[in-house]
């Protein structure tokens, strides 16, 4: 039976959290136990590393490195408030900075090899999009293919080599190397995409029909929510989100590889949902995200200046998840009547 396409209202469905109530107070607490958490970070590295942590140069660092991730984040949390999950995200990455880096691409300046990276990433959100929505495959799968097979035809295309940015195409490294009032471009950029992504989210019908798709897709779809258009268009939203990342860390490398974004998906998921994104989807916040996203990348700082282990990294990281979803559930547990 087709899906009716025409709004009518219905309450409860197709709005974001509204500013008053229990929802709003729970996000203004969450969002306070965040600042707290990255106010911690902070004392630790200045405690640890006191020499190393405080300086501009570590400043730029870590907002270059969340710059990248933190696009990937934006459309990370669409998707998981539309009550769905993207697991490839780093592998898309990849594959669009190793398509826009070939010979061929770069041949045309770098203003093609923006448009073919954002193209190639919005090109495989769409496809995981059809295969969901359409096709009727779990998220999971089907994005874990996408993850596979993206990552293979990115080693294919480069032969497992790193694909060097010619010089010719210089435009594209000024967005990692020229600084406006001491911060790289590709922080500015990165700012600007989570400013639309509030905007999108909290302010347009997009925004509103994405609550409500998560939050109850037969509810949605009563209320003349187009279901499975609403799904594809949010994973092509995250493929978009994926292509400008992969501009970002080609500014930052002044490479195309098929290495490039290994286990972003791990980042980008844990950002979301530490942030307080429901994983069952239907409510979420890009601030939080946000925040989310600058613990973890806080976090991975302080390790690399501390000199700890990769793999405690990893640990620590998963741990961290582990008690964000446990304390989703308590919560969840609480409201329940």
């Amino acid at each position: 039976m087709s899906e009716p396409t025409t709004d009518r209202p219905l309450a409860g469905v197709g709005s974001p959290p509204s500013p008053g109530g229990f929802r709003a107070s729970f996000g203004e607490m969450r969002h306070l136990g965040l600042l707290a958490a990255l106010a911690l970070l902070i004392v630790v590295g200045l405690v640890t590393v006191p020499g190393n942590f405080a300086t501009t140069s570590n400043l730029v660092s870590i907002l270059s490195l969340a710059a990248t991730i933190g696009v990937i984040t934006v459309g990370a949390t669409f998707v998981i408030i539309g009550g769905g999950i993207d697991l490839s995200v780093g592998a898309v990455m990849a594959l669009a900075s190793v398509w826009a880096t070939t010979l061929a691409t770069q041949s045309y300046g770098p203003v093609v090899m923006a448009i073919c990276a954002i193209a190639v990433g919005t090109g495989a959100g769409l496809v995981n999009g059809l295969l969901i929505a359409y096709g009727r495959l779990v998220p999971f799968i089907a994005t874990l293919a996408m993850l596979v097979a993206a990552r293979g035809l990115a080693q294919r295309m480069s032969d497992r080599k790193t694909q060097l940015i010619q010089s010719d195409n210089s435009a594209i490294v000024d967005l990692s190397t020229t600084r406006l009032l001491g911060i790289p471009l590709l922080v500015y950029i990165f700012a600007l995409v989570v400013v639309l992504g509030w905007i999108v989210l909290n302010r347009t019908t997009f925004g509103r029909r994405t609550y409500a798709v998560g939050g109850n897709p037969e509810a949605a779809r009563l209320a003349g929510i187009n279901v499975r258009r609403h799904t594809m268009l949010l994973y092509a939203l995250s493929g978009l989100c994926c292509g400008i990342a992969a501009i970002l860390i080609m500014a930052r490398t002044t490479t195309g590889s098929s290495t490039h974004g290994d286990l972003y998906e791990l980042d980008a998921i844990a950002a979301v949902i530490i942030g307080g994104t429901l994983l069952t989807g239907g409510r979420g916040t890009i601030v939080g995200s946000i925040l989310g996203l600058l613990i973890f990348t806080l976090i991975t700082n302080l390790f690399i200046l501390n000199g700890l282990n990769t793999s405690d990294q990893l640990i620590a990281k998963g741990l961290i998840i582990v008690v964000a979803v446990l304390l989703q559930r308590r919560n969840l547990k609480e409201r329940a009547p």
